[in-house]
């Protein structure tokens, strides 16, 4: 290669924002570790000047922009030359005939064509004629929808109810105490329920990120989307409750044992805060200087890791919605919304919530304030009775009496309100719960056929009126919803055996 060469491959060198190299003519970018533009399933579709001129205004925002913005770019510009195919790329005729096209739900995507056109013409490269942004900038575009999951609270996609979060929750910290699920798995789906943070988030965090402030337990979270920035450039402290914290510390103790048996010797003092919270270590080289590749992305897990595992998770739960009665579907978002729409229950302000959800401006938060009706109505006992079965809240054995229990013969087991006893403990290990609220979702426990439990049911339902005439917090007074969907399980199921034995 002559130097002109040399020095024309280099300048088509370039480095994305989160410092992954590409070259201008390569038929793949790789912009990070989750994202890379297959720039060759657009061989064909433009003439040599004008695939010239594309592939630099994209380089532009490659180089810019988050890894993700330049390939939702590339995807609408390759539907649009799919869609035009027989008119002459970016002319006025082929602009009317896509826009003909589109359904007012994809309006939008005419909206990221006319930005990536204005940035062409704007950066002088030929291939975008005067006329056509004329006309692009005629027209008024509606935007992409936002916020129909939370607004129309859709049981498949948008917030979860709290009964469906505290059912979540629940089977979560018992399966992990019983193995069924992996500490990592644990800790992705715990990190999404307390911070709704999104998955880049998780993925980029350091052990060094785990903080102790004063007495308070702190994650230093890189913040994502953040405008001409760069990977872990900005962060925000989140602060945490302790047993979130445990358990990763439990993850960062466990990272740093990892690494020490792949890579055969003790990680220097000065790198244990640089490792990755959540590791991969098939991009991890013996051979190559640690420092230099715990600096980047590359052996952080990618984000698709964070979704697979919450698909994973939610298979094992198997928590059914009581308002569909199916098992529920868990993805990352769907936290982030409830933690949002949970805000906005409580009557705190685009501000904060915006805060909370480590967002930049307002303007993708006003929908959890617009319209925030609760999720599900106030429990009465006749709905409590009704939903009961399908939530599937109580996770123990009713049992005829107390000789059939696990533990029949040690007095110690059994469960009482303070006035009369419900049940029994069937299990041999120490437990701090409250009984007997804790008792009715615990898979332990083993009420009578003939326990008190309907006058118990009762109980709850006044005090939760009680708290709300109190209070006029719903979020309070709804706390004990789902120990009151297992209470009336045990109801239900008590009242079936009881019709059997007479009839």
């Amino acid at each position: 290669m002559n130097q002109l060469a040399a020095t024309i491959h280099q300048v088509q060198l370039h480095t994305s924002r989160d410092g992954y190299e590409f070259h201008i003519d390569d038929e793949r970018w790789i912009l990070s570790k989750d994202i890379s533009i297959p720039l060759f399933t657009m061989r064909g579709m433009l003439p040599d000047e004008l695939s010239f001129s594309f592939r630099q205004v994209l380089a532009f925002y490659a180089k810019k922009y988050a890894p993700s913005h330049p390939r939702n770019l590339f995807e609408r510009c390759k539907h649009y030359l799919e869609a035009t195919s027989s008119l002459e790329p970016f002319s006025p005729e082929s602009l009317l005939s896509y826009r003909s096209q589109l359904s007012s739900k994809n309006e939008w995507y005419l909206g990221s064509l006319r930005g990536l056109i204005r940035q062409w013409f704007d950066l002088g490269y030929p291939g975008v004629s005067e006329k056509s942004l004329l006309l692009l900038d005629k027209w008024t575009i509606k935007g992409n929808e936002k916020g129909f999951a939370v607004q129309s609270m859709c049981p498949d996609t948008g917030p979860f109810t709290d009964i469906e979060m505290g059912g979540i929750l629940e089977r979560l910290t018992a399966g992990f105490s019983g193995g069924r699920f992996t500490l990592e798995e644990t800790c992705y789906a715990m990190t999404l329920a307390m911070t709704g943070r999104r998955p880049s988030q998780i993925t980029a965090l350091k052990l060094k990120d785990l903080l102790l402030v004063g007495e308070k337990h702190v994650i230093n979270f890189p913040q994502a989307k953040q405008r001409g920035k760069g990977w872990r450039a900005v962060f925000k402290k989140y602060g945490i409750v302790e047993d979130l914290w445990l358990l990763l510390q439990e993850q960062s103790a466990m990272v740093q044992r990892a690494f020490e048996k792949y890579l055969d010797y003790r990680v220097p003092a000065q790198l244990v805060g640089e490792l990755p919270l959540f590791p991969r270590f098939d991009e991890l080289d013996r051979n190559r200087d640690l420092y230099e590749q715990l600096n980047c992305d590359r052996l952080h897990a990618p984000n698709t890791e964070v979704s697979a595992a919450m698909i994973k998770v939610g298979n094992k739960l198997g928590v059914l919605s009581e308002r569909t009665g199916m098992p529920i579907w868990i993805n990352p978002t769907r936290f982030r919304y409830t933690l949002g729409s949970n805000l906005g229950r409580e009557g705190h302000g685009v501000l904060v919530i915006a805060e909370a959800l480590d967002h930049s401006d307002t303007q993708n938060v006003g929908v959890y304030v617009r319209n925030s009706p609760e999720i599900v109505e106030r429990l009465n006992k006749a709905v409590a009775l009704q939903l009961a079965p399908i939530a599937q809240a109580f996770q123990g054995v009713l049992i005829k009496s107390e000789r059939d229990a696990l533990r029949g013969s040690d007095r110690n087991s059994r469960i009482s309100n303070g006035d009369a006893n419900l049940g029994s403990c069937g299990s041999y290990g120490f437990c701090s719960a409250s009984a007997p609220f804790a008792c009715y979702t615990c898979s332990f426990f083993q009420p009578w056929l003939d326990g008190p439990h309907e006058s118990f049911l009762d109980h709850l339902i006044e005090e939760r009126d009680v708290v709300m005439r109190q209070t006029g917090d719903s979020k309070i007074a709804d706390v004990n919803n789902r120990l009151i969907l297992a209470v009336s399980d045990v109801v239900t199921r008590c009242r079936k055996i009881k019709c059997e034995e007479v009839a």
